[in-house]
């Protein structure tokens, strides 16, 4: 039966609850039924095999990243042509590959942390995408398993005590544990509630940030483990109560070096002396136009810093005792920096990852001593370059705030043409330029691809993320229809011809757009989306995401949810675009019921022409997965686009 609920003086119609339940009967047969029609559509898009092919080639660019140096040891990731998931190694050397620990490829390596000597090594592995990790420590001599598992883990930050027999960890939203290798049962030995927490030990051991999610931002604490055993830790506060976001860390100089938004939306850089933590002054101000992000200190008092800049990425360097800015470092493009690295102890090198729409993942070696960048490493496997033409468009949202999006098609052709419209709009998660598989493979083939930077993000900074975060939610909504309204107004193509694609907050994104605007869109892509707005908190991490969303169970931010939650604003008789939810069984942070709900409710409610159809898989989860169970996935997905927007391979 269908359910009405009163909920704060609203009455709310919840008429496929009972797809909540995967494991009920009905469910199941719903399901089933679901799978048949997606199997029958999938098998007849026509561009289904080309884009599979297409995607494997691209996507055997592989994957490189940044050493993270121990001593003279250096470790990295890197996956080739022909690897499920990429592989750790030390020194150039496998030292840890998934698909030797699970020769099914479902289980995915989500962290690790070698220890401050470099002679052990904590890593985490989760299974089927669920994300729960097991935590293990490995001999790096014997490349032997000598502790483990540890459980309780999700991503979780490690911090090696010198000496290598004992490391602090985060037990998810518990608080921060102390493990002794071989040791008694871990002990708790810092919290603040059910938050998320931080970690960072200094490269002698000495000092511990540690850090706690607020409802605004987090508090910060620096502990000496010179003076405090680290079973009982007597921390020193950085900063408490502020509605900012701060992380800090204390350099091999000395100094405890302070990155935050407090008074400061696109982040500033500030120093203080480790033993009175909390009276910061300011070393690098805020950039008007920058939001400022990762920083290293290399030898003769050099530091470097990065900076997104209209979301390209930049790299300054600044004297590290004044803070004044002596110059930059070359970069090959205007692209992303994805990390910069250092040696621990100091050094003339910095190493950073770069990429762009068609640069796959890349090592730059920067030497401060000469100023030039070289490149250090190149991606395993480099697809012969397509000329692609990128333009920075600047439209009005309803509002009139500015908003940007990069629109990316061939040269040389004219018209409306087939298109993907992407975007994020939360989390305060920038969308940069990066090399992806996907998007190369919808332009090659014809089709525009528009990115649009969205308040909620964090592109322009902090206040660009609150603008469209809680009662300004509705802000990322306009935003990405006015990027919608300004493609067709310039004439890259027209509504028939137009496909919406957003994951997870984004896929809350398309389906707003989709059930605002179904006059906007041919086709719409909703991925692991967060759909039901009013019972979010009760599945997945939901409930960790109020600070972002806000409450239902809050009289006065339920009217914020309600108000756009897709679910809720399916109206029958109205003709919506095909659209395609996908949905992985193990996403342990956004359950798959809201897409059935949003599918049932849409195939009750459409008169269009166009199949709303759901893509079910197994064992996968919201994160990483195998590289050629990714190539299935967007192949899929760009051949429904491709189907519903007209977008046809051109020959030869």
């Amino acid at each position: 039966m269908p359910i009405t609920e009163n909920l704060h003086g609203h009455l709310v119609r919840d008429p496929y609850r009972w797809l909540e339940h995967p494991a009920d009967p009905a469910t199941r047969a719903w399901q089933a039924q679901q799978d048949r029609l997606w199997h029958d559509h999938a098998a007849a898009l026509p561009l289904r095999g080309h884009f599979a092919a297409r995607l494997a080639r691209l996507g055997a660019a592989g994957l490189v990243t940044p050493p993270v140096w121990r001593g003279t040891h250096r470790f990295d990731l890197s996956q080739s042509a022909g690897q499920e998931h990429p592989v750790l190694r030390l020194d150039g050397e496998v030292i840890l590959d998934p698909a030797r620990l699970d020769p099914s490829g479902l289980t995915t390596l989500d962290d690790w942390q070698p220890d401050l000597e470099g002679r052990l090594l904590a890593y985490q592995v989760s299974r089927r995408g669920d994300e729960r990790a097991d935590l293990y420590v490995m001999d790096l001599a014997t490349r032997r398993v000598v502790d483990g598992p540890v459980g309780g883990c999700r991503y979780s930050p490690v911090a090696w005590l010198p000496g290598g027999r004992a490391f602090l960890y985060v037990r998810f939203r518990q608080g921060v544990y102390l493990h002794r290798l071989g040791g008694p049962a871990d002990v708790q030995v810092f919290t603040r509630g059910a938050v998320p927490y931080g970690l960072q030990i200094s490269a002698d051991g000495r000092w511990l940030t540690l850090s706690a999610g607020t409802g605004g931002g987090n508090d910060l604490w620096l502990a000496d483990l010179s003076r405090d055993e680290p079973d009982r830790l007597d921390p020193r506060p950085v900063q408490e109560g502020a509605r900012a976001r701060t992380a800090a860390a204390v350099g091999h100089d000395g100094r405890l070096y302070v990155l935050t938004d407090l008074d400061a939306p696109r982040r500033r850089l500030c120093v203080a002396d480790p033993a009175a933590p909390a009276a910061w002054k300011e070393l690098v101000p805020e950039d008007p136009a920058a939001v400022l992000g990762a920083f290293t200190l290399l030898d003769g008092d050099r530091l470097l810093v990065c900076r997104t800049r209209h979301a390209v990425g930049e790299i300054g360097v600044h004297d590290a005792v004044t803070g004044r800015p002596l110059g930059g470092v070359p970069l090959p493009g205007n692209g992303t920096i994805t990390s910069l690295t250092s040696r621990p102890g100091g050094g003339p090198d910095a190493w950073f990852g770069y990429t762009d729409a068609v640069t796959p993942a890349e090592v730059w070696r920067y030497d401060v001593r000469e100023g030039i960048a070289t490149r250090w490493a190149a991606a395993p496997g480099r697809p012969a370059a397509t000329e692609v033409e990128s333009r920075h468009v600047e439209y009005r949202s309803a509002d009139g705030t500015l908003v940007r999006m990069v629109v990316s098609a061939l040269p040389d052709r004219d018209g409306p043409r087939p298109a993907i419209l992407t975007g994020y709009g939360g989390f305060g998660r920038p969308l940069t330029p990066a090399y992806a598989a996907d998007s190369r493979a919808w332009v090659e083939a014809g089709g525009v691809l528009a990115v649009a930077n969205l308040r909620g993000g964090g592109e322009e900074g902090e206040e660009w993320h609150r603008d469209g975060m809680l009662d300004r939610k509705q802000n990322v909504f306009d935003d990405f229809v006015a990027a919608a309204e300004r493609l067709v107004a310039d004439g890259w193509t027209t509504p028939a011809r137009l496909a919406a694609w957003g994951e997870s907050n984004g896929g809350l994104l398309v389906g707003a757009a989709l059930t605002r605007r179904p006059d906007l869109f041919a086709a719409v892509v909703c991925s692991a989306g967060i759909l039901d707005m009013v019972r979010y908190e009760r599945s997945g991490l939901g409930h960790s995401w109020t600070s972002e969303y806000g409450s239902a169970d809050d009289p006065e931010q339920f009217p914020w949810l309600l108000a756009y939650s897709p679910y809720h604003h399916v109206r029958h008789g109205t003709a919506y675009p095909a659209t395609l939810f996908t949905v992985s069984g193990g996403d342990s942070r956004v359950d798959p019921l809201h897409a059935r709900k949003m599918c049932a409710a849409l195939q009750w409610a459409t008169v269009g022409e166009g199949p709303v159809l759901l893509r079910h898989e197994p064992d996968v989860g919201h994160g990483a997965r195998a590289a050629s169970r990714s190539v299935a996935l967007a192949a899929d997905v760009l051949a429904f686009a491709a189907f519903h927007t007209g977008l046809t391979v051109p020959e030869g």
